[in-house]
């Protein structure tokens, strides 16, 4: 196990290289390139925000609500392009794997480190969106790096699993993206989980539980500073032990499927 771990570290110029061309691949035949990146998930906010802002009253929608669903909606895409793209790692690759000796963690490493780069670059859009709705820069801001660092470990996690399993049942991999998006609507991303389930104490304690809404409740309130958005802090030991244990699994998940893959 240790090996093979120190075998993929070695590849680890693989795994950026890997993720930046296909980064540059994705976007290069548009003209607007690598806009796109951050332009995807603004276009997604602005559609989802107004229906859902309409569909809302004012009784549940949440203060300030532009900005409530572009940070959400940001902070959203980088787990979804792991859950999808992540999925898909292995199987897209086939041919690479059953021609080439390499650790096939390297695959989803190269996904997951692909979405990485992405978000990073959808945060560095988010700031000016954040200052043109008066959210200046303070120093509650760096409390996302380690809210984010905790984020990045789980989707690692959840990339290597999601991408050993639709080696397995390829079927998976038709219906993740619906599973995907029930998901993007359950999880808080357009609506306030406080206002809508305020009837329903015990549905908000599950919610306390699930770490996607941990992140994005905890971004929401170091970002806007919002009294509205506050939190539990046992959230950062909820996301902590979440992050490491996905991590953890996620690893030995993949790891014990070494020999199969390519042959499947």
């Amino acid at each position: 196990m240790f090996s093979y771990l120190a075998e993929v570290w070695r590849r680890r110029a693989f795994i950026t290289t890997l993720a930046t061309y296909r980064m540059r691949a994705k976007y290069e035949a548009n003209r607007l390139g690598i806009v796109w990146i951050a332009l995807r998930p603004l276009v997604n906010a602005a559609v989802y925000g107004l229906i859902f802002g309409v569909i809302q009253t004012g009784a549940t929608r949440p203060k300030d609500y532009p900005v409530y669903v572009v940070v959400g909606v940001f902070a959203w895409e980088f787990f979804m392009g792991c859950f999808v793209d992540g999925s898909r790692s292995v199987t897209n690759s086939r041919n690479m794997v059953q021609s080439l000796a390499f650790p096939r963690m390297t695959l989803p490493l190269a996904v997951w480190a692909e979405r990485l780069y992405s978000f990073l670059i959808t945060l560095v859009v988010l700031v000016p969106i954040l200052i043109l709705f008066h959210h200046y820069p303070s120093w509650r801001w760096l409390w996302c790096i380690p809210l984010f660092a905790l984020y990045a470990v789980f989707n690692a996690g959840v990339t290597m699993i999601l991408a050993r399993l639709t080696v397995h049942v390829t079927d998976l991999a038709e219906l993740l993206p619906y599973v995907s998006r029930i998901l993007f609507y359950a999880s808080g991303v357009l609506f306030s989980v406080d206002a809508v389930m305020k009837g329903h104490p015990t549905i908000i304690k599950l919610y306390d539980a699930y770490p996607m809404y941990q992140v994005l409740k905890m971004a929401r309130h170091f970002l806007t500073n919002d009294k509205g958005t506050s939190f539990p802090v046992q959230f950062w030991l909820y996301l902590s032990i979440a992050a490491v244990v996905t991590l953890v699994v996620g690893v030995l998940f993949f790891w014990s499927a070494e020999e199969r893959y390519g042959r499947d």
